[in-house]
This record gives structure tokens, sequence and C-alpha cells, in this order.
């Protein structure tokens, strides 16, 4: 016992002090075999980490996309990028990642492509990669559809087999052509054909094309290829297929309708004949037919428009239908919904202003009326029987399903 407590000392102070200093270290007469043979065999710890090295960025992290293209030089490969494709993808990610910063960092991106993309092979490849985010990646067809767009105007390069905007239709026309054959495909091929359709709707809606007077116009030929892919998903009526023309339908289905009247043409006619009977005779789910009546009563009332509104700054309640259209909608005590076209609208909100002032926010004027009462709720909430929480959450995903339908 005497031996561990004269032994104790000499072990604490050597564990307290730096490395490489043990030798000078005074230690107790009974306890010095102990302490030098503990110096003996204590390794030496070197750190190999050093102030001079690079930043380290955990796996995922996500620094400035501008930091990649920022130096107008574009050294090194274009700053650190080997390939087009890795540029190109890089971006094209970080679109779909980060739409919101399409307005501020596309001119920068044509800037360098126009620097880069100086042969026939580059502009096919960059036509190529813009076509497979936009029919691969869910959702992005509408921010491929305006890159499309932005480039077939920006990009310098005009070789002899074609612009970005020919070379990017002549692509779609590959697809086009294989329509009938992709409608009756697996489910596989009809995946990927619907995400071609959906992405050329978007092209109809978004791409530009200056006319012989120097109009900008949409393109013709894309409304050409809408009519026969439509054609294409109706004759074979299987759920999915109908699924798409739906969607194309509320998508371009106004646009398409006046473009088609401009003409003299009732095609739109035609194609609701088609939906009648294909709810008449098609062996599709009881969910689809409901989704194609919806869009014969969408299309009933003119797309949901409403034409013939006095221009902004001349509307009033009394000339202009979508006048209200922005207003907030109220609820009175029963529940009953009322907006600012609701001809009691002043009384019943002069109602709820009154009745909110019953109810100072004394929060807010520095008087706090906090009780054990309040208390005693709240526990109420953090005990919530687990049942009655989940049944509570599915309530309201339902709800904002709804909502969003």
């Amino acid at each position: 016992a005497s031996a561990l407590a004269s032994r104790a000392p000499a072990w604490l102070l050597l564990a307290r002090i730096p490395s490489g200093s043990q030798d000078k270290v005074s230690v107790p007469d009974s306890g010095l075999e102990m302490a030098e043979s503990q110096v003996a065999v204590a390794p030496v710890v070197k750190s190999k980490l050093s102030v001079k090295a690079p930043e380290f960025y955990p796996s995922g992290y996500n620094q400035n996309f501008n930091q990649n293209f920022t130096d107008s030089s574009f050294e090194d490969g274009y700053d650190g990028y080997l390939t087009l494709a890795e540029y190109v993808q890089d971006f094209l990610n970080h679109l779909t990642e980060q739409p919101g910063c399409f307005e501020t960092e596309i001119e920068q991106f044509a800037e360098t492509l126009n620097g880069w993309v100086t042969a026939d092979e580059t502009l096919q490849e960059l036509v190529e990669l813009v076509y497979q985010q936009a029919t691969s990646v869910p959702n992005f067809s509408y921010m491929g559809a305006r890159l499309c767009n932005y480039l077939s105007h920006h990009l310098t390069i005009s070789p002899q087999s074609g612009n970005f905007r020919q070379l990017l239709l002549q692509r779609c026309r590959t697809e086009y052509e294989n329509r009938d054959e992709a409608a009756k495909g697996d489910e596989t091929t009809r995946k990927q054909f619907h995400a071609f359709v959906l992405f050329l709707a978007e092209l109809y809606l978004n791409l530009e094309i200056k006319g012989t007077k120097g109009q900008v116009m949409r393109a013709e030929i894309l409304q050409e290829g809408l009519r026969q892919l439509l054609n294409a998903l109706f004759s074979n009526p299987v759920d999915n297929n109908l699924m798409c023309a739906v969607k194309l339908l509320k998508l371009t289905g106004s646009v398409l309708e006046d473009a088609w009247k401009e003409k003299g043409k009732n095609d739109m006619e035609e194609m609701i004949q088609r939906i009648e009977n294909v709810v008449l005779d098609a062996n599709c789910s009881r969910d689809v037919k409901h989704m194609l009546l919806k869009l014969v009563e969408l299309r009933s009332s003119n797309w949901g428009r409403v034409h013939g509104t006095s221009p902004h700054t001349e509307a009033t309640p009394e000339n202009d239908p979508n006048y209200f259209m922005n207003e907030p909608t109220f609820y009175t005590s029963d529940g009953v919904p009322f907006t600012a076209a609701d001809p009691d609208y002043q009384e019943k909100y002069q109602e709820l202003l009154e009745r909110e002032d019953l109810f100072p926010d004394y929060e807010e004027n520095g008087t706090d009326l906090s009780g054990p009462g309040d208390q005693y709720f709240h526990d109420l909430d953090d005990k919530m029987d687990p049942e009655i929480e989940e049944a509570y959450e599915k309530f309201c995903l339902e709800s904002e399903h709804k909502r969003k339908q």
C-alpha cells in the first residue's frame, strides 16, 4: 500500500507535462524506478497536421458554384474543369438544386460556353447533355426549356450542321419519329417517352423564334408535333399514357387552342371528342377517367381564363371579374368563407377587427399574463397520445395534397 502511495504522485505528474520534457521531472526517490520506466516506454506523439494545409470540405459540401468560373482567363482547363461535359453537367446539377440561380448565372455560363464550344462536335455534345438532363431529371423540363431558349439566342457558334436550336430540334425529332412504338412499349419505355413529351411541351411554350418581320413567335413545328404526340397517347389508352396526355393539355391546352383557332382549325374539338370516347370505351382506371372528365370541364371554362378584363390601371370591381382574385379569404364565426367580392365584406371585416380589439396582444405591450393554467395546457400538448398525433399528421398531409390538386 505504501509503495502504491509513493508511485501515484510521480505518474500523475508525468501525465500533466507536455511530451518531450519528461527528463526534467523531479519525483520522490521511492518512485524513481517506476517513473524512469514510464519515461522509457511513453511514445512521443508527433502531429502531421500543418497550418499551411488546404481547406477541408466534408463530403457533399457545395461551395458557391460561381467560384468555378469567375476567373475570366479560364486557365488550367477552365479553372479546374477538365472536360466540357464535366463543366456543363456541374452547372445543370446546380440549376436542378437551386433553380433560382438561373437569372444571375446564366449569362456567365453562356459566355464560358462561347469560349469553349468552338467546333461542331462540342456543340452536339452540349445539345445532348442538356436534352438528357431535361428528359431524365424530374421537374427539370421547364428549366431545361428556358435554358435552351437562352442558349439558342446567345451561343455564337453556328456550324454548317446547324446552330444550337436546329440541333436541339433534330434531337427531339429522333424521339418524335419513334412515338407510336414508344407509346406501346413497356413501362420503362413509356416513362422515358412521357418525359420527352412534357419537355417538348415546355419547349413549345418557352422557345422563342423571330419571325420574318422580326416579331417573336413560337415554333409552329412543335405545335404540329404536340398534336401527333397526343394522337399517339390516345391511340394507346393505358393509364400512364392518358395521365401524360392530361398533363400535356393542362400545360399547353389554352395556347394550342388559341393557335389552332387563329388558323381556322377545330383540332381541340376533335381532341375533346377523343377524350370523351376514351372515357366511354377504354379500360383505364376510374381515377384516370375522372382526370379526363375534369380536363373536359376545365376546357369548357375556357381553361380557367376570363377574357375581356380591363387594363390594370382602369380595373374596378364592376368592370373586371378578376379584380378580387388575389384578395385574402376570411371566415365568419360560423366558418363561412367570404372575400372582398362579398357584398357584406366591409361589415364582416369590421366585425373581425372589433373582435380582435377585445383580445389585445399583451405580450407586445410588455405585460405577461401567463400563469399556471398556461403551463397546464403546454403540458397537455407535450403529452399528446401517439396515435392521435399520427392521425393528425396524416390529416394535415391529406389536406395539403387536396389543396395542391
